[in-house]
């Protein structure tokens, strides 16, 4: 099997020895290892390099280099990858990498063998090594110089573009989300059907995922867009005055002194209607929102008349959508899940870099500080590590309390929270060992060699040899051309 230098092959390719791939709805996934963190080119954050999918026990390399020596790994090249695009932006650039800074091997199991191959340090997960296995969802650090974290991207991509306005890659849309994650760009696919649509939908995901900024994307995307968008969390409102404030009532009713009030059914009419935390609306009051969901009928307290109001009903929970009232359920047909950070956490530094710019221009007083003077927030990068290893609960709030610390915090050139950073964690695997050159038989190398269709470079790593000399004394000692 030949392949083509990875920055010019599809990822859809296809090949007669396909490694573990873990399918995300109907795209099988290939293996990518995605850029968290650079010293000198933090603008390309977020960017990927991709294997070709199949490519197993097929050697690559990362560092500066854009081309193969004659017979040697393929160079890895990194792309900004995005439905219906992809753009190919070349190696990394930074003169302290080396032409061949780690090889990447995809191992059977679907495990990365990563060997260091350049100067300084290479560490997975924070444990220095020379050659070991990376699992999906490990970080390898080169210490100085570049983070990556091993994860996967759609074999499919680039594919039908989904969403239409364009954006800088890695910045924010037009809607303020941030992400350049398969999970992120299904996010905006969901959005920009389902705004078309027109009919109710609920909106479900772990707290501080983003829940509102998704419904503000829907409702700007909608043909109600120049309708309002009345919002309220049904947490908030005193459970005496839950039927006033969503239906409205008449002036002094139920109570004297009482004003009329529209209701928010009023306020939303030939608009959007978005009702967060919509679980904690007693089950008798949901019962009351099925007709107004059916055909838009209500009724204002202390008026005899019904009222007929047309809307497109949002709500948002943090629970199981199954404590909703079934029947309730039932008429959202149609839900989004915001996903939390365990589904994306390569968006994670492209989050921070994002809610670190905000804030400093929201606050110009932090403005002085090097780190966000210099115009590209940086972090540290074992806060970098930190954040995408960290187990959220809060999420997008939680981290944007830790930049807030960070900024304020930090010193020097780097944004960074000392006390953020990551706990030891478990050795990475370790890879193979190396085979005793004495132990092989001339049969062996020779069926090494013919594996390989005769290029040495890739025998001598099918034979788990230390290095390419090891080779050339097997072949001399069994005189093998």
């Amino acid at each position: 099997m030949s392949l083509r230098s990875p920055h010019e092959s599809t990822l859809d390719g296809s090949s007669v020895h396909l490694g573990p791939q873990r399918v995300g709805g109907d795209d099988p996934m290939v293996s990518a290892l995605a850029l968290l963190w650079s010293h000198e080119e933090p603008a390309r954050v977020g960017e990927v390099f991709c294997l070709p999918r199949g490519a197993v026990d097929v050697p690559f390399t990362i560092g500066r280099a854009d081309t193969a020596e004659a017979g040697g790994a393929l160079p890895l090249v990194l792309q900004q990858l995005r439905p219906g695009s992809r753009v190919d932006t070349g190696p990394l650039r930074d003169a302290r990498i080396s032409r061949r800074h780690l090889g990447v091997r995809l191992v059977a199991d679907g495990n990365l063998l990563i060997e260091r191959l350049g100067r300084g340090a290479v560490r997975i997960n924070g444990h220095e090594i020379d050659e070991a296995l990376a699992a999906p969802g490990d970080i390898i650090t080169a210490d100085g110089r570049f983070a990556l974290l091993y994860t996967e991207r759609p074999a499919s991509w680039p594919k039908a573009q989904v969403w239409p306005r364009p954006f800088r890659f890695g910045g924010p849309d037009a809607d303020g989300l941030v992400g350049e994650s398969p999970a992120a760009w299904e996010l905006r696919r969901q959005i920009a059907v389902l705004a078309l649509l027109g009919q109710h939908v609920l909106v479900h995901g772990p707290s501080g995922a983003g829940k509102e900024r998704i419904v503000r994307a829907l409702h700007a995307a909608s043909p109600r867009a120049g309708r309002p968008l009345v919002s309220r969390n049904a947490a908030t409102i005193p459970e005496s005055l839950i039927d006033a404030e969503l239906f409205g009532n008449l002036r002094d009713y139920p109570n004297p002194g009482m004003p009329e009030r529209v209701g928010l059914l009023g306020e939303a009419d030939r608009g959007t209607l978005f009702l967060d935390e919509i679980g904690e609306l007693p089950h008798a009051l949901q019962v009351r929102l099925l007709r107004v969901m059916d055909a838009g009928d209500y009724q204002r307290l202390g008026e005899a008349r019904r009222r007929t109001c047309d809307l497109r009903l949002v709500g948002a929970t943090n629970r199981d959508p199954s404590e909703l009232k079934h029947d309730l359920l039932a008429r959202f047909v149609h839900r989004i899940r915001a996903p939390g950070f365990d589904e994306r956490r390569d968006d994670i530094p492209l989050l921070a870099r994002h809610l670190a710019g905000e804030i400093a221009r929201a606050h110009p007083e932090l403005g002085g500080r090097s780190y966000i003077a210099a115009g590209e927030p940086l972090f540290a990068p074992e806060l970098v590590a930190a954040l995408v290893r960290r187990t959220y609960v809060g999420h997008v709030r939680e981290l944007a309390t830790i930049v807030w610390r960070g900024l304020t915090e930090g010193e020097g050139r780097l944004i960074d929270v000392t006390s953020e950073r990551a706990p030891p964690s478990p050795p990475p695997l370790v890879a193979e060992p190396f085979t005793i050159p004495e132990s092989l038989t001339r049969d062996e190398v020779v069926a090494a060699l013919a594996a390989c269709d005769g290029v040495r470079e890739r025998a001598w790593r099918h034979l788990r040899l230390h290095s390419r000399h090891q080779l050339k004394r097997l072949l001399k000692r069994f005189d093998i051309a």
